[in-house]
């Protein structure tokens, strides 16, 4: 599966803001079979602190919203929450640090984000949290001009560089 442009802002922060090693995108579970259908958007780790972080991400423009209606929702992300602690829990035992993370540039304000914060343990990315952590890449792609190896920093550099 392509990586989404959503990945590639959450894989630039991982990268260059929290200084993780690895970024990989679109994990799965390995050993296939139905468990091995779930993915994991991004996973950023960090050696040095022995930290992970593992990431949902949606970009949805006009709202994040899924199935009938925003208990359903909540549902679907407590679900992808139970599959990031389940793999962290299976794969990542010297990252003994682990964030488990949603992102998402724009959620409604209202019962789903008051869902999605309610959630214990999930650190919820979204609308004005999500802003300013692309003002900070924002910040460092006008200060640097060096290949990151990111699409989404290499354009904000790009444009932050423009003449």
């Amino acid at each position: 599966m392509a990586t989404d442009i959503g990945e590639h802002i959450v894989g630039a922060y991982l990268k260059l803001i929290k200084h993780c090693d690895i970024i990989d995108y679109n994990a799965r579970t390995p050993g296939g079979g139905l468990v091995g259908l779930n993915e994991l958007d991004v996973i950023g780790l960090d050696f040095k602190s022995k930290t992970a972080y593992l990431c949902e991400v949606t970009t949805h423009l006009n709202g994040m919203f899924y199935g009938t209606g925003p208990k359903s929702t909540i549902e679907r992300i407590q679900k992808k929450y139970a599959h990031q602690r389940a793999y962290a829990a299976s794969f990542l035992d010297d990252f003994p640090l682990r964030h488990y993370m949603f992102w998402s540039p724009y959620v409604p304000d209202g019962s789903i984000t008051n869902g999605l914060r309610s959630i214990d343990g999930l650190e919820v990315v979204i609308n004005k949290e999500y802003t300013d952590c692309v003002r900070q890449l924002q910040a460092l792609a006008k200060k640097t001009t060096h290949d990151t190896n990111n699409p989404f920093f290499r354009v904000l550099q790009i444009l932050e560089h423009l003449r």
